[in-house]
This record gives C-alpha cells, sequence and structure tokens, in this order.
C-alpha cells in the first residue's frame, strides 16, 4: 500500500470519526421535551398557514356574490386588511390581547413585541404564537367587509381594518383568552365563534346600518330588491377554501400537535359544517321549492362558525346538531335583517359570523360534555357563555359606532351616487376585475 493512499485512509478515517462524534453530541442534546416542542411549533405554524389561507377564501366569497364591478375592490380590501392589520396587531393588538393583564380588562404589556410574555407559559416560540393570532386578528377584521361592499370609500375601509386590529378585537380575546375577566369566569370560546366572528360580525351589523343600503336595494314603500351576485362559482370556491382553512383555525388552537384532541376537533369543525350545508338546503327547499345555492353555502359556513367555540367541548352528536341548526338559523337570520331590519349586507355576514357566532357560544353552555346543562352540568356555564356574547355584543357595538360615526364625520364613509353606479373598481382603483369590462372609450385611447 503506498505511501499517499495510506494518508487519504487515514483523512478519511479522520472525517468518519469527527462526523459520528458530532452526531453523537446532537443526538444526547435531543429529548422528549424538544422533540415535542418541535412537533407543537410546526403544528402552530402549519394551521397559522392554513388560516392564513381563508384570506383568499373570504375573497372570493365577497367577490362571487357582489357585482364584477366592484371585484377589484374586494380583493384589495381582503389583501389590504391583512397587510395593515399585521402590522397594527404586532405594535399593539398583540399587548392589548396577551400582555399582562389590568383589572380584567386589557393588556398592558409588550408592545412592539418588547416582552418574553413569559407569563402566557408558552411551549412553542412566541414568534409562532405571535403569527397564529395574527390570522385569527385578520380574520375578524375581513368579515366586516362583505356586509359593506359595493358602496364604502376605500379609505374609510382601511381605517376601520386598522382600529379593529388595533383595539375593538384585541380587548374581547383579552377578555376570552389573555387572562381577562370572561376567563376567569370559565367562559369556553375554544377558537373565536365570539372573540372572533361575533366581534366582526357585530362590526359589520354597526357599518352596514350607518352606511346605510346599496343604491336600489329598496324600494320607497319598502319592498326588497334582491341584487345578485355576479358569480356563484367564485362564492363555491371560497367556501370551499374557508372549509379547509377552518381545520387550521380549529384544531390549531390546541397550539399543540401532541394534543389527542386534534382529532375529535377536525370531525366536529367537519361535521357541524356539513350538517349547516345539509339543513340550510332542505330548509330553502322546503320554504321556496328549490334548494338555494347561495343559502346552502352560507348554510355550511354558519355550521362552521357555530362549532369553533365547542370545537373541543362537545361530542359528535352535539357537533352535529349545534351546525345544523346554524344552518337553518342563518337563513332565518338573513331575512330578518333585510327584510325587517332593512340592513343591506351583499354576503350575509352578519347572519353567518354575528348571529351564528352568538349561536354556537351560547350551544356550549348546553352540549358541552363536560359542565353542560343536557349532560348534568347545571346552568352555570350557559349563563357563563350568555355574559360572554352579551358583553362582547356591548363592548363591539358600542366602539364600531364610534368608529364609524368618525369615519362618517371625516373622511367619509360612502362613495358617491354616481361612483357606486359606476363601480368601485374604476372609481376607487382605476382598474376593472375584467377586461372585457373597459369602456369602450377607455379602449379607444
Amino acid at each position: 500500500m503506498n505511501r499517499g493512499f495510506k494518508i487519504l485512509l487515514g483523512i478519511v478515517f479522520l472525517i468518519f470519526i469527527v462526523i459520528l462524534g458530532f452526531s453523537t453530541a446532537k443526538a444526547d442534546q435531543i429529548t422528549p421535551e424538544k422533540v415535542a416542542t418541535a412537533i407543537d411549533n410546526v403544528w402552530v405554524l402549519v394551521t397559522a398557514f392554513l388560516v392564513f389561507f381563508m384570506q383568499a377564501g373570504f375573497a372570493m366569497v365577497e367577490a362571487g356574490f357582489t357585482r364584477a364591478k366592484n371585484a377589484s375592490n374586494i380583493v384589495m380590501k381582503n389583501l389590504m386588511d391583512f397587510a395593515i392589520g399585521s402590522v397594527i396587531f404586532w405594535l399593539f393588538g398583540f399587548a392589548f390581547m396577551f400582555g399582562k393583564d389590568a383589572g380584567g380588562f386589557i393588556g398592558t404589556s409588550g408592545f412592539f413585541l418588547s416582552d418574553s410574555f413569559k407569563h402566557l407559559g408558552l411551549s412553542i416560540p412566541l414568534t409562532s404564537f405571535l403569527i397564529f393570532q395574527t390570522v385569527f386578528a385578520a380574520t375578524a377584521a375581513t368579515i366586516v367587509s362583505g356586509a359593506m361592499a359595493e358602496r364604502t370609500k376605500f379609505i374609510a375601509y382601511c381605517i376601520y381594518s386598522a382600529v379593529i386590529s388595533f383595539i375593538i378585537y384585541p380587548v374581547v380575546g383579552h377578555w376570552a383568552w389573555g387572562g381577562g375577566w370572561l376567563s376567569k369566569l370559565g367562559f369556553i370560546d375554544f377558537a373565536g365563534s365570539t372573540v372572533v366572528h361575533s366581534v366582526g360580525g357585530w362590526s359589520a351589523l354597526i357599518g352596514a346600518a350607518l352606511l346605510g343600503p346599496r343604491i336600489g336595494k329598496y324600494t320607497k314603500d319598502g319592498k326588497v330588491n334582491a341584487i345578485p351576485g355576479h358569480s356563484i362559482t367564485l362564492a363555491a370556491l371560497g367556501t370551499f377554501i374557508l372549509w379547509f382553512g377552518w381545520f387550521g383555525f380549529n384544531p390549531g388552537s390546541t397550539l399543540s400537535g401532541m394534543n389527542d384532541k386534534i382529532g375529535d376537533i377536525a370531525v366536529n369543525t367537519n361535521l357541524a359544517a356539513a350538517m349547516g350545508a345539509d339543513l340550510a338546503m332542505i330548509y330553502t327547499w322546503i320554504k321556496y321549492k328549490k334548494p338555494d345555492v347561495s343559502m346552502t353555502l352560507n348554510g355550511a359556513l354558519a355550521g362552521l362558525v357555530a362549532i369553533t367555540a365547542g370545537c373541543a367541548s362537545v361530542n359528535t352528536w352535539g357537533a352535529a346538531i349545534i351546525g345544523g341548526l346554524a344552518g337553518i338559523l342563518v337563513v332565518v337570520a338573513v331575512e330578518f335583517i333585510d327584510k325587517k331590519l332593512k340592513i343591506d349586507d351583499p354576503v350575509g355576514a352578519i347572519s353567518v359570523h354575528g348571529v351564528c357566532g352568538a349561536f354556537g357560544t351560547l350551544m356550549v353552555g348546553l352540549f358541552a360534555t363536560d359542565g353542560g346543562l343536557f349532560y348534568g352540568g347545571g346552568i352555570k356555564q350557559f349563563l357563563v357563555q350568555l355574559a360572554g356574547v352579551a358583553s362582547t355584543f356591548v363592548w363591539t357595538t358600542i366602539t364600531a359606532f364610534i368608529l364609524f360615526a368618525i369615519i362618517k364625520l371625516t373622511v367619509g364613509l360612502r362613495v358617491s351616487e354616481e361612483e357606486e353606479i359606476e363601480g368601485l373598481d374604476v372609481a376607487e382603483h382605476g382598474t376593472a376585475a375584467y377586461g372585457d369590462f373597459v369602456m369602450k372609450s377607455q379602449a379607444v385611447k
């Protein structure tokens, strides 16, 4: 064996020893606790990304249920409420929501993410928890977009999206999830039927009421004129995306991939959505003599919203009943808000998120297998749930009224009649979602 080959063999052997030693040292550092933390971290991040994708779902639902001349405006609003809300929530909202508790009302530490937030006892990195909570905050803000679609100034939308992420949503979040007074009472809202969806729904109620209906929605004698959306196909796509994203929304709220209940939560989520669609279809089939497509889509969303509070607290029977009842309730609520209250909500956001969010939260007090009235727990949990629903309604409607009233008196809340008729795509953004809709005069130029 020549000398060069011996040297080469020695070098290879030395490299092998170094690699083996390094690998052994690394292996010694791997503990069951670190593995569990890694699994939890990946789980939270993946589910956060699913919830983020729900922004696309909301955009498609809202665009589909409204007219083509406003589609670009819808897309722009769903983009910017997340972009603006992400920054505002990072700077202020997260601290108001999860900072150290002050009197059970609001967090007061950790602005600009300057605190370690050790009091939360997280098993995952703080930044992972932040991104998970950010996508939830964006959901609350984007709900308002659909109810106020087709006649709202874009600058007004940017302002109220920022304020919802800044203070309106975080305060309710602190009450329920950040160590505030509702959490101390034992309030159960696992993934946000009230904290997220009702906050968005009640804000939408006040915004749509102050904004007024779209031109031509109601006649002088109060008759309701239907204004069909331009694409049921887009609305259906958005519903499927939202349904898919909800498998991050609810199971992800365990904040742990090691939690044995994630499968139960996923099944409950799916059953509620399916039953919501089933009973909305059956109810409209009986009522209108034909199964209504848009109401069935909203029935699925209503079931998802309703089960979000109790997805970890009820069994499959409870989930199916809650989702099915929500599917009927959303149809009744849409008609009541439209025909009786004369509030124009193009996509049914108030009914889906506000009404069905409150309903689902209350149902936890009845169907929770641990403490629910139907399982021998008495009325206590239901009263706690009622306190959470009522206080959220009062806080949100009052703060939203102040917000929208200020906007209306300053920059203005509504576009002009001419702009509304022309469409917000051109009036607000100087573009059109569909090239075929570009005016002939523009095409000539």
